[in-house]
């Protein structure tokens, strides 16, 4: 696994398609490993899933060997996932409503518009607002959320010295009218994301 100060990935970190298939297993079963102290339910549609280089490298890996598309392809994941990797004062996420009947996803989504500016953290009584991806509407004119948010969450020196302490209850959540769940962060998320600060 590559280290924090690791912000972008570049044409040297990915494996020619014959090489990553060699190690494909094993890469992916790692990744696995790492996402399981990385990913958050909070009510009962929505998972954070925190992002870092190793988990965007791992996808750019993937979309490249399941589409085959070569160079010009890697331009645009490289353009598509490194804004996601964590800068050393943040957390990043993908955020994902997750409803397998379609009829109710799109009802449920429907009620969602603007939640992706209504997502938080808080530790004590600090509060680290969430910023979304802007990269495009996340929410339609009609007023339906995207199933696939992305978030930002730039936190300060003090956040992230109390975000760190052992004893730390953090709080992850959204602020939205029509789906206000929030959950504690249970320690060991709490000490895999820490790594992703500086």
């Amino acid at each position: 696994m590559m280290p924090a100060a690791a912000k972008q990935i570049t044409h040297a970190d990915i494996l020619p398609l014959p090489d990553y298939v060699k190690v494909r297993k094993e890469r992916r079963s790692a990744v696995v490993a790492l996402k399981k102290n990385r990913r958050l339910p909070v009510g009962p549609h929505a998972t954070f899933y925190f992002e870092n280089f190793d988990t965007m490298l791992s996808q750019i890996q993937e979309m490249l060997y399941i589409e085959k598309g070569g160079d010009e392809q890697l331009e645009d994941e490289l353009s598509a996932y490194n804004p996601l990797i964590p800068q050393g004062r943040e957390l990043v996420a993908t955020v994902m409503f997750e409803i397998d009947d379609e009829v109710r996803r799109r009802r449920v989504l429907s009620t969602l518009g603007g939640i992706e500016h209504q997502m938080f953290i808080k530790i004590g009584g600090e509060t680290v607002k969430g910023v979304a991806e802007d990269d495009l509407d996340r929410t339609t004119a009609d007023g339906k959320a995207s199933s696939v948010q992305f978030v930002h969450f730039p936190f300060t020196e003090a956040q992230i010295t109390a975000f760190r302490k052992p004893d730390a209850e953090v709080v992850l959540g959204f602020s939205h009218e029509n789906y206000p769940h929030m959950t504690v962060m249970p320690d060991a998320v709490r000490e895999a994301l820490a790594k992703d600060f500086d």
